[in-house]
């Protein structure tokens, strides 16, 4: 028996996560069951992208997760379990859910959810909460080992899995280009997709000072300057700074406040970053 992890859209005030809890335990009342988060902002597949991958490397191989950020549930898209490359299971709508596990860790192989045995008896006729119905059904019964990878359905070529559009990270005309991937939600950190490494080959010190442009559809929305630090309290109280994140990539702050309330900044494939020496 493998832990069952949970994320999705739905947030907490209402009764969709416990119906999805309740089907998992319903198959088997043993089974650990978790959650990466149920604040996805609604209809974000990007964010549901990111935050899968930001915690997938840190639970025990063998880990099956359930993401559902679904706008088409009820349409055409695919319902599919992917094995990565770490040795996790991730059941999720092919809607680019799996992009930044597939940029980062790699999927190896992609099974469709053969709905006519992987689904909670009796919803047949639902249409509208495949989370609850085929997603966490699926995922228990895969924990619990009540069926194994390959009884989920028939294979599907990776070629076909849905990817949204990341740009990426490269060094060239002497600066370090990425996207902001992500923000941090409760102190409002640019996390960017430029890994320590690239930065690296700039050939900064702690202390130097970086010149960070932010462009969204490649026009510059926001530039300004600041020192490469190892942490906060390396500067002064309401002073930017830039630092490597848990993830060892990049990241832009304030120190006690929000980067991207002061300067409207988001996240997504249309917010690009770079980063270079200031001379």
């Amino acid at each position: 028996m493998h832990p069952l992890v949970l994320q999705s859209d739905f947030g907490l005030d209402d009764g969709a996560v416990s119906a999805m809890y309740g089907v998992a335990v319903g198959v088997d009342p043993q089974l650990r069951i978790h959650d990466v988060t149920h604040n996805i902002p609604p209809y974000d597949i990007w964010e549901g992208s990111y935050r899968l991958a930001q915690v997938v490397s840190y639970w025990p191989a063998g880990t099956v997760f359930v993401s559902v950020v679904d706008p088409g549930v009820g349409s055409d898209r695919l319902s599919v379990v992917a094995r990565t490359s770490t040795g996790h299971l991730v059941v999720t709508p092919d809607n680019g859910t799996l992009t930044h596990l597939h940029a980062i860790f790699g999927i190896e192989e992609l099974r469709e959810i053969d709905e006519t045995t992987n689904r909670r008896e009796g919803s047949e006729h639902s249409y509208t909460f495949h989370g609850r119905d085929i997603y966490a059904y699926t995922g228990a019964r895969l924990a619990a080992g009540a069926i194994t990878f390959e009884q989920v359905g028939r294979s599907v070529d990776l070629s076909r899995l849905v990817s949204l559009r990341v740009e990426e990270p490269r060094l060239a005309d002497g600066a370090v280009h990425g996207s902001i991937d992500a923000l941090d939600v409760r102190y409002g950190s640019l996390w960017t997709s430029i890994p320590r490494e690239l930065f690296g080959r700039l050939g900064l010190e702690h202390g130097d000072r970086v010149q960070l442009r932010v462009t969204h559809n490649d026009r510059v929305v926001h530039s300004a300057q600041m020192r490469y630090v190892p942490s906060f309290a390396a500067v002064e109280i309401g002073e930017s700074l830039l630092y490597v994140n848990s993830l060892d990539r990049m990241a832009v702050a304030i120190n006690r406040g929000s980067y991207a309330r002061a300067f409207d900044l988001r996240t997504g494939s249309g917010w690009k970053v770079s980063l270079a020496p200031v001379v």
